[in-house]
């Protein structure tokens, strides 16, 4: 998606240089330069979006039947959380 939208975005960049190399005032923005510049800023907008979104590896199942989906990048606060190393009882059950 992130090639695709950068496609774009360098495609209306050349398309638009034959109209910003007419422009007669240097000083005054352009309806062209504006529109760029506004695309330049949702491009970054939309990247810093797609940083800011969690990245998973892939699930697996552990032997209790569990499904399990890590972070491939922790929050570097969180420490992770431990795993038991036996099934706890249900409630109102007897231990054995």
């Amino acid at each position: 998606m992130r090639k695709m939208l950068q496609g774009l975005v360098l495609s209306a960049v050349l398309f638009a240089q034959p109209a910003l190399a007419q422009s007669d005032a240097p000083d005054e923005k352009s309806p062209e330069g504006l529109a760029l510049e506004g695309i330049d800023r949702l491009m970054r907008a939309l990247d810093l979006m797609l940083q800011s979104i969690p990245q998973y590896e892939a699930p697996y199942v552990n032997e209790d039947g569990d499904i399990i989906i890590r972070r491939k990048h922790p929050d570097e606060g969180h420490s992770p959380v431990p795993i038991p190393q036996q099934k706890p009882e249900p409630p109102g059950s007897i231990p054995t």
